[in-house]
């Protein structure tokens, strides 16, 4: 990976979502290129929900080699593509486009870079009791890749008991299983104590600039973890990952989780092999970044 390997050609890649001011996307795929010599204008778009289906099918499918879609579009995206990945497909969301010869293809890497995040930080999910908080589409995908990845009993504690129960549903309709249950948030002492679970806590609560909220804020419940992964990472130590601290467990942030899903869509569009040296390096770019937009 050195100039040798530079094109004169610029590679076109972005991000579609609304907002986008705060996308942290270009500093990772601007450190892979300059790694690699890649000629890279990564380009963050505000699109208004009017215009996506105009930016997919021309501009993204015109003049661009990859493209990255981010919220409120992960889901209506889909409508606009050519073909789904497997994973896109049984999660829903897309969050990654690669032109191929088939036409625009969907990816989801976000399951895929949490994977490899978690993976990295010694903590496996096979034989695992798994707590999931919250029931949107970031849990629902949790819930799938938590059940892929082999955990022995999957729990989704949220607010509104019907929103965890459909999830579960759908979970039990796709996965054929029997092992993902659905509880009101309360429920959670219904649960044994001790330190038996991996938390993930997959809702906006504690999200900069409400830094000082947490989902649950009994200490009870955090008696049952052994593990909290947050999937914020702004602010780089959130409440929930204070009490899981507090009580004896680890406690890790979203940002690798953002880091791996870049790569992963990297490797998808540019057909290379993010070696794991190279990885480590953009994720302390990265963590400079964020430390830098604090406000």
């Amino acid at each position: 990976m050195n100039s040798q390997n530079r094109t004169d050609s610029i590679r076109q890649c972005g991000l579609i979502g609304n907002p986008v001011g705060h996308t942290l996307s270009p500093v990772i795929h601007n450190r892979l290129a300059q790694a690699f010599g890649h000629n890279l204008e990564y380009q963050p778009m505000q699109v208004e929900p009017e215009d996506l289906e105009k930016t997919v099918r021309e501009y993204v499918a015109g003049c661009m080699a990859g493209c990255n879609v981010t919220v409120p579009y992960k889901s209506a995206v889909i409508a606009h593509l050519d073909c789904l990945d497997s994973l896109a497909k049984e999660i829903g969301a897309v969050n990654t486009i690669v032109p191929t010869a088939e036409g625009l293809k969907g990816y989801n890497t976000d399951m895929p870079g949490l994977l490899r995040a978690m993976e990295e930080d010694g903590v496996k999910i096979r034989g695992e009791q798994v707590l999931i908080l919250g029931a949107g589409g970031v849990a629902r995908a949790v819930a799938l890749l938590m059940l892929k990845e082999g955990a022995k009993e999957v729990y989704l504690l949220n607010r509104t008991l019907e929103k965890a129960e459909t999830i579960v549903q759908e979970m039990q309709a796709v996965m054929g299983c029997t092992n993902i249950h659905a509880l009101q948030l309360e429920e959670y002492n219904q649960l044994p104590l001790g330190h038996n679970y991996l938390a993930i806590q997959a809702t906006s609560v504690g999200l900069y600039p409400c830094v000082e909220r947490a989902v649950i804020e009994d200490v009870e419940f955090y008696k049952r973890i052994h593990t909290g992964y947050d999937l914020i990472y702004r602010p780089a130590e959130t409440k929930f990952m204070k009490f899981v601290k507090a009580q004896g467990g680890k406690a890790y942030n979203g940002l690798k989780m953002l880091l791996y899903q870049a790569v992963i869509a990297y490797e998808l569009w540019h057909r290379v092999e993010i070696p794991k040296e190279l990885a480590q390096q953009t994720y302390q770019v990265l963590k400079d970044a964020v430390e830098q937009r604090k406000e």
